[in-house]
């Protein structure tokens, strides 16, 4: 081989390595960025599968408190779950505005947007008397304006409704947050009463949801 290949050869060898390096540590990234994406993709419930036992609310660690399904008439419409803190079994537990908390829904049917927003208002006014419901009219218009721009919500849509302490009521519909948060405390607890007040919209649902053991006299209700 000639002395003037030997400098040639080794240049391009040189090269090579250094070519050969980068496509692994190429390789090596996009690998640690796939699993980075991967392990913090949040938990997807869908129709048919369950609910995760831990979620997180505004940094705050929060557990499955209980869920079920609402019906209406023979019809299933959507599936709901609370998470709070620490185990509830009735509504008054809740009133702690220290503590997050999350109703999360998970349609099983088509919904009318507009007409869950407007259901979300009545079932509130319904477990208010007319002086509570008086103040807290400007945040249920809030709420219900919250599902303005959404037209319909289909099967496996998701809804969450999320209590942050120091923020307020949050509400998450298909993946994006919805509008403004709603700063006060009683508009999230009469919100929550829609499913665990003293008029729930389905009494099977509210015990569910507080993981109670339905009586005679709930079962018989629905």
């Amino acid at each position: 081989m000639s002395q003037m290949m030997k400098p040639v050869m080794l240049i391009a060898g040189a090269a090579l390595a250094v070519m050969s390096l980068s496509a692994s540590a190429r390789t090596e990234t996009s690998t640690a960025a796939a699993e980075t994406r991967q392990v913090s993709a949040p938990a997807q419930v869908t129709t048919s599968s369950a609910f995760p036992q831990k979620a997180t609310v505004g940094g705050r660690a929060v557990q499955l408190n209980g869920a079920g399904t609402r019906f209406r008439a023979v019809f299933q419409v959507y599936r709901a779950a609370l998470y709070t803190e620490k185990p509830v079994q009735q509504y008054g537990e809740l009133s702690n505005a220290g503590e997050a908390k999350r109703i999360h829904m998970v349609m099983l049917r088509e919904v009318n947007a507009n007409e869950l927003g407007g259901m979300f208002v009545r079932g509130i006014q319904e477990n208010l008397d007319k002086a509570s419901a008086a103040k807290l009219m400007p945040a249920m218009l809030r709420m219900s304006a919250l599902f303005n721009e959404y037209k319909k919500l289909e099967a496996g849509d998701q809804v969450l409704l999320d209590w942050i302490p120091g923020k307020g009521t949050v509400v998450t519909v298909k993946g994006s947050i919805a509008g403004e948060s709603i700063p006060e405390a009683q508009f999230y607890q009469s919100l929550a009463g829609i499913w665990l007040g003293p008029t729930p919209a389905d009494w099977k649902l509210r015990d569910a949801m507080l993981g109670v053991k339905a009586t005679t006299d709930t079962a018989n209700r629905n």
